[in-house]
């Protein structure tokens, strides 16, 4: 399970990532609460953070991935961390001043999503650098596993400290966090990275990517689903604070167990996921049935009817949702050509990200028309209709293998494993 942190450098990233989601998702959780009492509980204020937050990935994402293929990722990576600690202390200092108003939270979550469009492509495609091509699978499952983990602590943390000293002192946490990354980039042993020599500049690259990924049905299938489920079935995280406040009307400690809960779905799924990465290469079909689970755990979630049966819908939900983001990502990552992983991994960071300017606001929209619980009824069906779809397609061209009744058994169509 832990096959991949024998390598030194990569252990390095992983102590790093270990403290600074921690600080991130404390952010998180301050971040939305910040807005949400700044807007006096209103639903589309926090919808509008979400968009602005997400928007730069829609134009960045693409031309961070092409970057990434031409330069020193982990210089590119340090330099990027320096801006997001100083993006979370202006927030901190402005919340403890006292002086922080809407307008100033929603200039900070444009800017950080700037950030964070260069930073998924990087980081996402610097870890086959790390570990090499034989531990991808693995190292994205434990990175996962470190996200997932800081959920549970993070929104714990931060939703009993809100209570006590306010959002302010969280995102100056956040800052101090964000310092272990640094380091641990600074520290690794550059001729220890498995670098894929550098794409030199040239016209076209952008579009020599996409082609690519059309060429792919495999690639083209991940890509499409993982669109849909992102935009409409995972901004459930968003639903959260508005299905606390809103609808169990409780206070920000409730908000906070609500993501602990699904922290702890999503942090069981990664530890699977890590298990299954030193097997070998993922299939498309697990990321179907992943989908498919995932949608019906988010309708079923969304009828529970007191505060404790919606908190524990919200553990299995979580595992899907890792598992098939954990899935998705270890199909592109293996998949691809080296010198094509930055690109695709910036058109991955596109459609999985890029959906969230619409799914933030139509969140914020669904609930305030139409109560807190229509965004997870609404995404999950979204979610389960996607996955038969894709799988419809797929099975039609010969694409993926499934199992077909036939009398009393099972017959396994024999067809182009992907």
């Amino acid at each position: 399970m832990f096959a991949s942190l024998r390598v030194r450098n990569y252990r390095l990233f992983f102590t790093g990532q270990v403290i600074s989601n921690i600080g991130t998702w404390m952010q998180r959780i301050a971040q939305d609460w910040l807005v949400f009492t700044l807007s006096g509980n209103n639903p589309i204020a926090l919808g509008i953070a979400v968009a602005l937050q997400f928007t730069p990935t829609l134009f960045l994402s693409l031309w961070a991935g092409v970057l990434a293929d031409r330069v020193d990722k982990r210089r590119l990576l340090t330099w990027i961390q320096v801006a997001a600690c100083s993006q979370a202390a202006i927030l901190g200092v402005l919340d403890i001043t006292g002086l922080v108003a809407l307008w100033q939270v929603y200039v900070l979550c444009f800017t950080l999503g700037i950030t964070a469009s260069l930073e998924v492509p990087t980081r996402q495609s610097f870890v086959a650098e790390m570990v090499g091509r034989d531990q991808i699978a693995n190292a994205v499952a434990l990175n996962s596993s470190i996200f997932n983990m800081a959920r549970i602590v993070g929104p714990a943390i931060a939703g009993f400290a809100i209570t006590w000293i306010g959002t302010g002192w969280l995102f100056i946490a956040n800052a101090l966090s964000t310092v272990a990354v640094i380091t641990g980039l600074v520290l690794m042993n550059p001729d220890k990275l498995f670098r894929v020599a550098a794409v030199p500049r040239e016209k076209g690259q952008l579009a020599e990517g996409l082609r690519y990924v059309r060429r792919r049905s495999d690639l083209m299938t991940v890509m499409v689903l993982v669109l849909f489920v992102s935009t409409f079935g995972i901004t459930y995280f968003s639903s959260l604070p508005i299905v606390a406040a809103n609808v169990f009307h409780t206070a920000a400690d409730g908000y906070g167990l609500l993501s602990t809960l699904v922290a702890v779905g999503t942090f069981t799924g990664a530890v699977m996921s890590a298990r299954r990465g030193t097997k070998g290469r993922p299939r498309v079909r697990l990321l179907l049935v992943s989908a498919f689970f995932l949608g019906v755990f988010e309708l079923i979630t969304a009828f529970m009817p007191t505060y404790l049966t919606f908190g524990l819908g919200l553990i299995p939900l979580g595992f899907a949702t890792m598992t098939f983001l954990n899935t998705a990502n270890a199909l592109v990552q293996t998949s691809v050509s080296p010198e094509m992983r930055g690109r695709v991994m910036g058109l991955y960071v596109l459609v999985l990200i890029g959906g969230n300017p619409i799914g933030g606001p139509m969140v914020g929209w669904m609930a305030d028309q139409f109560g807190g619980r229509s965004p997870f009824y609404i995404g999950g069906a979204v979610s389960a209709v996607a996955a038969v779809v894709c799988a419809v397609v797929l099975i039609r061209r010969g694409g993926v293998s499934w199992p077909v009744k036939r009398g009393l058994g099972l017959r396994v169509l024999k067809r182009a494993k992907v």
